[in-house]
C-alpha cells in the first residue's frame, strides 16, 4: 500500500509469543508499507506503546503471564483511539465474546490468512481514522446557512449521535467514549427509527463480518451502548429488544413512548 509523499504509514504492534509468527508478521505488514514494531508480551508492549503509541495493535489473547484480555483492557482505557484486532484459536470464544466486550475491534481466529488479516486492519484503521479526523474550517457566517443547517445529531434520549464527527455527545455536550463499532451500530439504528432489525440485518450493514449469526457478539454491544444511552440499562426505552427477531430503535419522541 503506497503512502502518498510526505504522509507516515500507519504504525502497527504485533503482539505474540511466538517469535516465527512475530517475524512473519513483521516482515508481511512491511511489505505492504506499514511500520511494525513486535512485542514479545504484555509486558513488552506496554513499554512499546509508552515509547511511541501505534495505530493498531493486534493482540494474542493466550500469552504467558499477562495474557491479551487485560492488555486489551488497559489499552482501551488509556489509549482509546488505538485501533484493537485479537488473534484467538477455535476454542476461545469465551474469550472472543469478552475482548469484544472491552472494546476489541475485530478478532481473527488461528490459524488465519494474512490476507485476511491485513483487510482487516485496513478497515479498523479506515473506521478509526475517520472518527479521529480534524473537522473542516467552519464557513464565515453569511454563508454558514446556505451550506447546511448544522451538524447532523441523532438524538438518543439525552445523548446526541454525532453522524459528521462519529461522537457521541451527553446531555452536558461532552463526549461519551465508543468505539468505531459501537458508532456504527448506533449509525446504523440512526437511519432505520422504529424500524425492527434482525441479526442478519445488524450483522451486514454494521459488522461486515461474517459472524455467525448466533454470535452473541451483537447483544454485548447494544447492553454496552444501554449502558451508555438509557436512563435505566434494565429497562430501555430508547434500544429495545424485539423477541425472536432482534432489537429495535424507537426515539424517544416517537408516539407511544
Amino acid at each position: 500500500m503506497p503512502q502518498a509523499e510526505g504522509t507516515v504509514s500507519p504504525l502497527l504492534l504485533v503482539v505474540d509469543d511466538e517469535p516465527e509468527l512475530r517475524s512473519l508478521l513483521a516482515e508481511y505488514f512491511g511489505r505492504h508499507g506499514f511500520r511494525v514494531r513486535v512485542a514479545e508480551d504484555a509486558a513488552a508492549a506496554r513499554l512499546a506503546v509508552v515509547e511511541q503509541t501505534p495505530s493498531l495493535a493486534i493482540l494474542d489473547i493466550n500469552m504467558p503471564g499477562e495474557n491479551g484480555l487485560s492488555l486489551a483492557r488497559w489499552l482501551r482505557e488509556s489509549h482509546p483511539h488505538i485501533g484493537l484486532v485479537m488473534l484467538t484459536t477455535a476454542s476461545e470464544s469465551v474469550d472472543r465474546i469478552v475482548g469484544l466486550e472491552l472494546g476489541a475491534d475485530d478478532y481473527l481466529p488461528k490459524p488465519f490468512d494474512l490476507r485476511e488479516l491485513l483487510a482487516r486492519i485496513r478497515a479498523v484503521l479506515r473506521r478509526t481514522a475517520a472518527a479521529a479526523a480534524p473537522l473542516p474550517p467552519a464557513p464565515a457566517p453569511a454563508a454558514a446557512a446556505s451550506v447546511h443547517a448544522g451538524p447532523r445529531r441523532v438524538p438518543f434520549g439525552a445523548c446526541q449521535l454525532d453522524l459528521d464527527e462519529r461522537r457521541l455527545l451527553g446531555a452536558d455536550n461532552t463526549d461519551i467514549e465508543i468505539s468505531a463499532a459501537e458508532f456504527d451500530l448506533l449509525a446504523l439504528f440512526a437511519r432505520n427509527p422504529n424500524r425492527p432489525l434482525n441479526r442478519d440485518q445488524i450483522m451486514e450493514q454494521a459488522h461486515n463480518r461474517g459472524w455467525d449469526v448466533f454470535d452473541r457478539s451483537i447483544d454485548l454491544r447494544v447492553m454496552r451502548l444501554r449502558r451508555k444511552i438509557e436512563r435505566n440499562p434494565d429497562k430501555p426505552e430508547l434500544i429495545k429488544t424485539v423477541r425472536n427477531v432482534g432489537y429495535v430503535f424507537v426515539p424517544a419522541n416517537a408516539p407511544g413512548t
